[in-house]
């Protein structure tokens, strides 16, 4: 009887082991089947991109989709495509621009958000309240008032005053000028800074404060803390805000397309691709091969220096993320 309740037992436990495996490689099986089917979706469109810029127009008549394009014209497509975009003026506009705004954005962001996570002020809660508007409402706008502020720049209303006084206007017009990005960035008021901010608030939250306190006991103001112990502390953290910051300045055309009339971004030329096209004797049209060959060389053209970024900023990213976490 007991070896019977022995066996029965043994069976019992084969069942449960052999059930726990089957459902653990049917989940192993869903989750490759996931990823593999989330990952085609992400990457196809770049690599249609990739082949659709290298094939010529030959290769469009071709009514069966191939891998491989049977005939090839990459010269001829990305002469084209560097000839719309006016490339080396575009990409001297981007990074004079972009890039400069992003790093001044991402040393005042930080310095604002160490002021929210660590001090006590008056008016906090309210600040922090316009600091939330900042991230829900769209940068759209505030568009038409900063062009009509950049138009005739003012500090605190004093060359307006002097202007009254003495009838000689002090007002500066930034518009036109890389100023219209370097100003607000600056201030810390520049592309998306809310969400920088709330960024930088999480880390410097989740920092432990013992060292901070300590150089407090030894004497240390709040900047000279701020630069000798949370800053360096803060290497991840600012390769992931400085990341958001490149790509999204990068990306920008609406902002470029208003501010300038002449030396535009990168961004803005691609947005008007078609224009520029025209303006070579071609006509944008989907169905036609030679249009969508230029038009995915010249994307490929924008992407590929921030995927080269993403590439080698990729490891610090990934271990930022892990480490900011949300916290109250």
């Amino acid at each position: 009887m007991k070896k019977h309740q022995n066996f029965s037992s043994a069976g019992h436990k084969s069942v449960n082991i052999n059930a726990r495996t089957v459902g653990k490689l049917a989940y192993s099986v869903f989750r490759l089947a996931f990823l593999i089917s989330v990952g085609f979706v992400v990457i196809y469109p770049l690599f249609y991109m990739i082949i659709t810029s290298l094939q010529s127009k030959y290769a469009f008549l071709n009514s069966t989709r191939v891998w491989i394009p049977s005939s090839f014209d990459i010269v001829n497509n990305y002469k084209m495509a560097l000839s719309c975009l006016n490339y080396q003026s575009s990409l001297i506009s981007t990074l004079k621009n972009g890039i400069v705004s992003a790093l001044l954005q991402v040393a005042s962001c930080s310095v604002v958000a160490y002021g929210f996570a660590r001090f006590e002020f008056k008016g906090k809660r309210l600040k922090g309240f316009f600091l939330l508007l900042t991230i829900i409402l769209p940068d759209m706008m505030l568009l038409i008032p900063r062009m009509a502020n950049y138009s005739k720049l003012d500090i605190l209303g004093i060359f307006g005053f002097f202007d009254r006084l003495t009838g000689v206007d002090l007002r500066i017009n930034v518009l036109n000028s890389a100023w219209a990005f370097w100003l607000p960035s600056m201030l810390g008021v520049g592309l998306r800074s809310g969400i920088l901010i709330y960024i930088y608030i999480q880390f410097f939250k989740g920092l432990p404060r013992e060292l901070e306190e300590a150089a407090w006991v030894d004497g240390s103001g709040p900047v000279r803390t701020f630069i000798s112990i949370a800053l360096p502390s803060s290497g991840v953290v600012i390769v992931t805000v400085t990341l958001f910051s490149l790509i999204w300045h990068w990306n920008d055309f609406l902002l470029s397309g208003m501010y300038f009339t002449e030396n535009y971004p990168l961004a803005y030329m691609l947005n008007n691709l078609e224009t520029a096209m025209q303006n070579k004797g071609y006509y944008f049209v989907p169905t036609q091969p030679e249009s969508m060959a230029f038009a995915m060389a010249a994307c490929v053209l924008f992407v590929t220096p921030m995927l080269l970024v993403y590439i080698f900023l990729q490891r610090w990213f990934i271990e930022s993320i892990d480490r900011i976490g949300i916290t109250g």
